[in-house]
């Protein structure tokens, strides 16, 4: 079975607990949303309050959904006592971590190699990648805690084969892919499991912004792409780790 094409109860996540960075817009937001309505306590990480807060309301609006909690950092500029800080907080509150969703990213610009600015380029390494790694220790301890952990890495097919042009974001995904299946080889033999999604072609934001020109309402919706998600957050895909899958 392709995860993609993942059939589940309505109830699949009752219960879990699961930290979704990125959260407030795109498929962040609806994977929130959707989670939400499959039973699960959702953890809702961000940088803007504003959009966070219309999430929250959006997921209290959902018949029986649990009231969602907020986290909101800029990962561009949180230090270890931030992470600390939001690890701490979840502890406090749950004493327990189900999945960690790591869907916070940015584009940065697509210039050649050559032309790339430096500084950029650490910007967006450091976001899509560094800050992966940094929340993933935090929470690696509130993960141990459940019984049935996972961890989901976003990808991109420019994280698989290089493309021109595409610079340092598609180099942060060759590394999100790295992460992923080194992470799940160190946790081979514990019940936590370790995998990346590549949601393909999106109507988000940041589709709009590497793609400008193209034609969006022959795009997928970030609602429409959540099977494999779901598949690797819920009972399921017990024994799955080390992979990388299409969500389309």
């Amino acid at each position: 079975m392709e995860p993609r094409e993942y059939e589940y109860s309505s109830n699949i996540l009752d219960g879990r607990i699961v930290l979704i960075t990125g959260a407030s817009d795109g498929i962040g937001r609806a994977l929130a949303l959707h989670a939400a309505t499959l039973g699960a306590q959702v953890v809702l990480h961000g940088r803007n309050t504003k959009k966070l807060e219309d999430v929250y309301d959006a997921v209290l609006a959902v018949e029986g959904a649990r009231r969602p909690s907020i986290a909101v950092m800029d990962l561009a500029v949180a230090d270890g006592d931030a992470y600390r800080s939001l690890a701490e907080s979840l502890t406090q509150e749950f004493g327990r971590l189900d999945g960690l969703v790591h869907n916070a990213s940015i584009l940065g610009e697509r210039y050649a190699i050559e032309q790339y600015d430096g500084a950029l380029w650490q910007q967006v390494m450091h976001v899509n990648l560094t800050a992966a790694f940094a929340m993933t220790q935090v929470c690696l301890p509130l993960l141990k805690l459940a019984e049935d952990p996972s961890i989901v890495f976003t990808s991109s097919g420019v994280g698989r084969t290089g493309k021109a042009f595409w610079g340092a974001y598609a180099v942060s995904k060759f590394g999100t892919e790295g992460l992923s299946q080194v992470l799940a080889e160190e946790h081979r033999h514990s019940s936590l499991r370790v995998n990346c999604i590549n949601p393909g072609p999106t109507r988000t934001g940041m589709r709009l912004a590497a793609y400008p020109a193209e034609n969006r309402d022959e795009l997928k919706r970030p609602e429409d792409i959540l099977a494999a998600y779901v598949y690797l957050l819920g009972p399921d895909s017990r024994g799955v780790t080390a992979g990388s899958f299409d969500a389309q």
